[in-house]
């Protein structure tokens, strides 16, 4: 029995498969979120050939990060492992999007960038809340690791 409870609660998830995990998680996504209202705040012009370097750098980091998310929403498990990772790709698609097509025509962005991760954190609290809920085992109660 006991073999099978553990079995049982890890198959529900594929990434995010501990509370230590969802910690990680739920703190980049909490840094991610300011990072995203902060950089919300300065105006992005739209890439071109003449950009700056640093613009270049930006937007491959978010198409690192983007397909990077994207595989890991293709890998996740559970719906609600899949539906945070979703979250954060879409996230960070719309922030690849706005420094490709600069404020003036996706103006929107920043605040569907804000909204997702918003609703990403409260997505990896709820996970983080069914890695803290004990595992009964028998007669005795396990706190989850």
């Amino acid at each position: 029995m006991q073999l099978y409870c553990k079995n049982f609660f890890m198959a529900r998830f594929v990434i995010l498969t501990n509370r230590k995990r969802a910690i990680i998680a739920l703190v980049h996504t909490v840094f991610f979120l300011m990072l995203a209202v902060l950089t919300g705040l300065a105006v992005v012009r739209p890439l071109h050939r003449g950009a700056p370097a640093s613009a270049w750098i930006i937007a491959a980091i978010y198409v690192i990060v983007s397909g990077v998310l994207l595989v890991l929403t293709a890998l996740s498990g559970r719906s609600s492992e899949r539906f945070y990772f979703a979250l954060c790709t879409g996230a960070a698609v719309f922030g690849l999007l706005r420094q490709l097509l600069g404020d003036a025509q996706l103006h929107v962005a920043v605040y569907i960038r804000v909204l997702l991760l918003g609703c990403a954190v409260i997505v990896g609290f709820i996970i983080l809340n069914g890695h803290s809920k004990p595992i009964e085992r028998g007669s005795e109660v396990v706190q989850e690791q």
